[in-house]
């Protein structure tokens, strides 16, 4: 994996003379950097240039002798006096992309892969060093390097479990940036919150409520007819059931399904499908428009392995409730979790930290900008507001995990956000030594 950039280091100390040349370029300024290996991609609009960088970092941060590995990030450059958003991802991110926040702030960015996710791994990872503080050591050590070049205020940002990571990352290092902004972001204090069981009790209205039940009712009931269109289904979309069988895979997912309709907004109340009524084929199709089978596959456990050992070990998550489908359960435990973890090794999870980490957002974690939608299933763990810190919260009314954006929000909330978050850069500027 990292032979092409050992060739292309290789390649620049031999011709460095073109890069010397021009001192006051972004080329030879991130050449002059160490533990950084670049390349340029394609500019988005409005941007000078843009780089893909392999930022070397230690495996473990305090002990080096555990070795290395490279870390995808990206570098998109407005100018040097523009101020800096950094993208603290929680998953893999492939490609460049342009975060909101970094238009409204005419702002340089750089968009960090999570260690353990994509390319940003060790040959042979262990995950004991799949951590919050080894992962903030990442972000700080990144924050150290671009630093030398972007001495404007800097601000991060992420979204979902990169917002999680947005949260982390100013509790272990708040002196890093002006201010965060965590949209979706839950803070989970249990291995299975009660407050999204509380959440999924009380959203919307009885008859919806009620509606998403029947569903479930009606799937499970119909199992012996439902189980072989699924399994025609699987063979033609090339899923694999290994981790779960295809019969685990359906109950879990009729689980899930009124957390995904809460989340991620795929359909409203009145598309509901009335279970009783209808052909099981139409309440069928709509249990996969909203739900389905792919988070179940093995190429799923493949691809999150990294989100679950998270999951239950440090950041806690959450479970389902059973008790409206006793008798309908055949595959799955009374007490299902949604954490998966990698090898089927058993969750660990230790609550102290994120608990710590919840009491800093309430008495400590100042400049800290909180975006959730008020129809999203992860605002139930949501970090609540409090007048105890210099922060902001926008819970925004029928926004899900997709919509609750500062381009979504009214005028007013926008220009407080915007207002805010310019007022606490400047005065970062300002206080520098």
């Amino acid at each position: 994996m990292h032979t092409t950039y050992r060739s292309l280091i290789l390649l620049l100390f031999l011709a460095p003379t073109w890069l010397l040349a021009q001192p006051s370029t972004l080329d030879a300024k991130l050449f002059n950097l160490p533990d950084i290996i670049f390349q340029k991609i394609d500019t988005p609009k409005g941007f000078e240039a843009a780089y893909e960088l392999q930022v070397r970092q230690p495996v473990d941060h305090a002990d080096l002798s555990k070795g290395y590995f490279y870390q995808r990030a990206y570098l998109s450059h407005r100018s040097f006096e523009a101020p800096m958003v950094i993208a603290t991802e929680g998953y893999h991110r492939p490609s460049n992309r342009l975060y909101e926040l970094t238009n409204y702030l005419e702002a340089n960015q750089l968009d960090v892969e999570h260690r353990y996710f994509g390319t940003s791994l060790p040959d042979n990872p262990d995950y004991k060093y799949l951590n919050l503080k080894q992962a903030t050591a990442d972000l700080h050590h990144i924050r150290e390097l671009l630093g030398q070049i972007y001495q404007n205020a800097w601000v991060s940002t992420g979204i979902s479990k990169g917002g999680q990571t947005t949260i982390f990352y100013r509790y272990f290092y708040p002196e890093d940036v002006a201010a965060a902004v965590p949209y979706v972001a839950p803070l989970n204090l249990e291995i299975k919150d009660q407050r999204i069981y509380t959440f999924l009790d009380t959203i919307g209205s009885d008859a919806c409520r009620q509606a998403i039940r029947e569903v479930q009712l009606r799937l499970l009931k119909n199992r012996d007819e439902v189980l072989p269109r699924l399994k025609w289904y699987a063979e033609g979309a090339g899923y694999q059931f290994t981790y779960l069988t295809l019969e685990q895979a359906f109950e879990y997912g009729v689980l899930e399904y009124p957390f995904s309709f809460w989340q991620v907004g795929a359909a409203a109340c009145e598309e509901i499908p009335d279970a009783q009524t209808a052909e099981l084929d139409d309440v069928l199709q709509h249990f996969m428009t909203v739900t389905g089978l792919s988070l179940f596959t093995d190429e799923s456990m493949t691809a999150y392995a990294s989100h679950y050992w998270q999951a239950g070990t440090e950041m806690g998550y959450y479970g389902y409730e059973t008790d409206d489908f006793k008798g309908l359960l055949k595959a799955v435990s009374d007490e299902p979790s949604a954490i998966f973890m990698p090898g089927k090794v058993p969750i660990t999870f230790e609550p102290s930290f994120v608990k710590k980490v919840y009491e800093w957002t309430q008495t400590k974690a100042n400049h800290m900008i909180y975006i959730n939608g008020g129809i999203d299933t992860w605002s139930a763990t949501g970090v609540p507001p409090t007048d105890k810190v210099d922060a902001l919260w926008f819970i925004m009314p029928g926004k899900n995990h997709a919509t609750a954006r500062i381009r979504n929000m009214g005028e007013a909330d926008r220009e407080r956000l915007l207002k805010t978050l310019g007022k606490w850069m400047d005065e970062e500027v300002k206080n520098k030594p």
